[in-house]
């Protein structure tokens, strides 16, 4: 079976604020891919959320059958395995199109982990937003 494990995080700079997306994707114990983006003016569980997005798409591009997503975001994972609703407006449709994509999957895991064992994918959303904030774009 295709089998992936990923990072996800999102940075904002105020909440909200600008605001980016991490995402290391691996297989095997290795490092298959990192993303980076800058995603706008959002709040910080939007840029979650989104990076959760960018990461199932990616899982779905690479023909990946079975996930392990690991996020330092108690709500988005909370929110996922059902335990709290989704009330705010600007996340329900994020969570409802992630729901969507997860249907993709045959097997899917999603994992509430500490900030410390997420570092890699936090680098990433925060060096988006740095990135951003520097060229002033």
């Amino acid at each position: 079976m295709r089998a992936l494990e990923i990072y996800i995080d999102g940075a904002s700079k105020g909440n909200p604020g600008p605001s980016g997306v991490g995402v290391v994707i691996c297989r095997d114990g290795e490092t298959v891919k990192n993303i980076s983006s800058y995603i706008g003016y959002a709040t910080n569980n939007v840029a979650e959320y989104t990076a959760l997005i960018y990461a199932l798409e990616e899982a779905l591009i690479m023909k990946a059958e079975s996930l392990k997503i690991n996020t330092d975001s108690q709500l988005l994972h909370r929110q996922l395995k059902g335990i709290y609703k989704v009330r705010h407006p600007n996340i329900i449709g994020l969570h409802e199109r992630a729901k969507h994509l997860l249907a993709g999957f045959k097997e899917v895991a999603i994992h509430n982990i500490p900030r410390e064992k997420n570092c890699g994918a936090d680098k990433l959303a925060t060096e988006a937003v740095k990135k951003q904030v520097k060229t002033g774009l």
